[in-house]
């Protein structure tokens, strides 16, 4: 009853179906067809109808028109399966230059081809046609959806290893020990920061007036600089540098920064991706020089650098610090950057990882 008040009063259902529920409630409230038809406006043949529906269909039912015989279909099943088909499959593998299809030319290639095919009833078809069977087929031949392939064999066996990592994370920071030997890195790269300068002077926000900042639409491109970055997941501390390029020189320095920053009874433990620097023979011969035991490197799986809980870190610096920047050199943005990162260091935030972590062996 609370729905049918409701659909009576709406302005927003088919004028039918307000008309039937306010039939039916009308009714209810007086048993009289005549009555009903003058208050609503209608014929008392009509509430008649409309009782006779609801009897035999339900009061819900009753407010909906009936299915109608309605003309018969010209395209049969079939034709309609070999569009499908057709849809299904590259426009260039067709031997047309296009890579995907676009409906109209969907629709020309099907009218050229229907009666050779086996359908004519195709021989005919618009482009609306071949739009509402792909409809409700749902399938969108002119679009593409981007997926990742998974190429790394040892996929699940690496996940586990940097998920282990992060538990012994969570296991040295929950201990009551103070002071431990281990220090657990997450490292990675975020190349190409672009220096962009104004050519124009930024308008400030006014009242009533424009709420942002103006900003003319040329810019003057000063170059790029890679920022190499890793956090201590059990100090929060983010140790970086600023660097032109990001080849193997520029991470053994990085690794010598972080040699000079802990104590050399320290294993330092980083979680980096595959990048050819990290495991070029320039960094071998380094890492050669160094103690047993001071540096272990544990990689993330190919195409899982997801698993690296400093792309977190890179993805808040961007949207935050890097969002809208202008400077005059690539200079200046170097030390925008390095005044963000010891604003950070302040004070540390300490990042944690739970996503399946409970799965690691």
């Amino acid at each position: 009853m609370v729905r049918l008040e409701a659909i009576a009063r709406s302005r927003t259902e088919p004028a039918c179906r307000v008309e039937r529920a306010r039939i039916l409630l009308a009714y209810r409230a007086d048993p009289s067809a005549y009555a009903v038809g003058e208050s609503v406006g209608v014929t008392h043949h009509t509430v008649l109808r409309c009782l006779d529906r609801a009897t035999r269909l339900g009061v819900m039912a009753a407010l909906d028109d009936s299915p109608r015989p309605g003309k018969t279909p010209e395209i049969t099943d079939d034709a309609k399966a070999w569009l499908v088909s057709l849809a299904c499959q590259k426009a260039k593998a067709l031997g047309y230059p296009h890579e995907l299809w676009t409906t109209r030319l969907l629709a020309r290639h099907v009218r050229e081809h229907a009666a050779a095919a086996g359908h004519p009833c195709l021989a005919s078809i618009v482009q609306g046609t071949v739009c509402k069977i792909l409809a409700r087929h749902e399938v969108k031949p002119h679009k593409v959806r981007y997926y990742l392939e998974r190429r790394d064999e040892a996929f699940e066996s690496k996940m586990a290893e940097v998920l282990c990592v992060y538990r012994e994370v969570a296991v040295l920071r929950a201990s009551e020990a103070v002071e431990t030997n281990v220090a657990i890195i997450s490292y990675d790269e975020k190349p190409g920061i672009q220096a962009i300068g104004n050519t124009a002077p930024d308008l400030p926000p006014k009242p009533a007036s424009h709420a942002a900042f103006a900003r003319d639409h040329e810019y003057k491109r000063h170059g790029t600089l890679s920022l190499l970055a890793g956090i201590d997941l059990l100090t929060g501390k983010v140790h970086a540098c600023v660097e032109d390029r990001h080849r193997s020189r520029e991470f053994v320095g990085f690794l010598k920064r972080l040699d000079a920053a802990y104590p050399t009874d320290t294993a330092i433990k980083l979680i980096l991706d595959n990048h050819s620097a990290h495991i070029s023979k320039e960094t071998k011969a380094w890492l050669a020089t160094q103690p047993d035991g001071r540096f272990s490197f544990v990689f993330t799986p190919k195409h899982g650098s997801w698993l690296n809980l400093v792309e977190g870190f890179f993805s808040k610096m961007a949207r935050s610090m890097l969002r809208h920047i202008r400077v005059a050199s690539k200079t200046e943005l170097k030390a925008r950057i390095l005044a963000y990162l010891d604003d950070l260091n302040r004070e540390p935030v300490i990042h944690t990882w739970t996503y399946k972590i409970g799965e690691a062996a």
